[in-house]
């Protein structure tokens, strides 16, 4: 049969916050039902809302979280592992400022957060498999993006080597989820190693061809780099277990361009922008996913530099729900078909 993707879905690491709805899963999940979405997307970094030491040993926690949801009228779609994910692999020069997403034993050690973040990856693994989920998402962290302008020049090897390590960090913990049968959707990201489709190949590479290494698809990372992210479906579709609906813009100026001369984010050449406000080819995308047979979550991850987050949700819910394709099993001129045998077609071409 056809495939058509599930939706619509909500990220909730944007919205989790100390006061009501948002500082529960069975507040938050009845927050985002009522707002038509029928998914959510966990953080499992955010003990509000999840608990994944318990996840990765306890089943029947895993089926609590679920019934939650359910009792909510959502499902979840995958969890989220981002900010874990970051702490696998961490430049120095971003020690300070990502140290504050990892707990306070390990703050100031970057081998022991490493080490944290590598355990706390192979825990969404497994509760993921819990939960019976298909995929997981995260990033890759980022060796070498600081000398992502080569200047000065960039020694020979930098960048291979860079890759390599990410290979040797990586690989035991795609392993863990291939144990567990779920992807690890690595969002594609400016600041990440892995920022495009040619660093992803690299980090395919490095780890071997995996199969479990994956992508979830999120288009404004693309349009801020001014990258062709309908023809990134066409050559990548394979390997996307994952999408974030999110929307942006580009708008460059005499003083400013892709990099937006340090600007704050309402003041960018390109910025984030809620779904319909900015520039992103919605259209062409779900055409695009739908064509490939993508059968997984649609999922809005929300950041606008302008609009307020509850308006956000309201419109998005709705946005990704016209969207989209419920994929047809017929062809538009069935009616038309006359029938033939191989006798007849080789009449049709006049072959004796």
């Amino acid at each position: 049969m056809p495939a058509t993707m599930k939706g619509p879905g909500i990220f909730l690491a944007q919205f989790a916050a100390d006061e009501a709805p948002f500082n529960s899963l069975p507040s938050i999940a009845a927050w985002a039902a009522g707002h038509g979405y029928k998914g959510v997307q966990i953080p499992t970094i955010d003990a509000r809302l999840f608990d994944l030491d318990k996840a990765a040993a306890s089943k029947d926690y895993c089926d609590e979280v679920k019934g939650i949801c359910a009792d909510a009228g959502v499902e979840v779609t995958e969890l989220s592992s981002h900010l874990q994910g970051q702490l696998v692999a961490v430049h120095p020069a971003y020690d300070a400022q990502f140290d504050g997403f990892a707990p306070q034993a390990v703050r100031g050690n970057p081998k022991a957060r490493q080490e944290w973040a590598v355990d706390q990856m192979k825990k969404v693994a497994k509760a993921s498999q819990h939960m019976g989920l298909a995929a997981s998402v995260s990033f890759t962290g980022a060796l070498a993006f600081p000398y992502l302008y080569p200047w000065p020049q960039r020694p020979a090897g930098l960048i291979e080597e860079a890759f390599a390590e990410l290979g040797r960090r990586w690989t035991p913990i795609l392993d863990a989820y291939e144990d567990a049968g779920v992807d690890l959707g690595y969002e594609i990201h400016p600041g990440e190693d892995v920022f495009d489709g040619a660093t992803f190949e690299m980090f395919l590479d490095a780890v071997g061809g995996h199969k479990r290494c994956t992508i979830n698809y999120d288009p404004s990372h693309f349009l801020l780099q001014q990258l062709d992210y309908l023809a990134f479906i066409d050559i990548y579709h394979e390997r996307i277990s994952a999408f974030h609906v999110k929307d942006a813009e580009f708008n460059p100026t005499g003083r400013q361009g892709v990099y937006s001369g340090y600007a704050g984010w309402t003041e960018r050449a390109g910025r984030f922008r809620s779904l319909g406000d900015g520039q992103v080819d919605f259209s062409g995308i779900f055409s695009k996913l739908a064509q490939y047979g993508y059968d997984r979550w649609a999922v809005l991850e929300w950041e606008c530099c302008l609009k307020h987050p509850e308006q956000g949700a309201a419109e998005g819910a709705p946005f990704i729900e016209s969207h989209i394709i419920t994929v047809t099993e017929k062809a538009f001129d069935d009616f038309a078909d006359t029938g033939t045998d191989r006798a007849a077609l080789r009449r049709m071409m006049g072959i004796a």
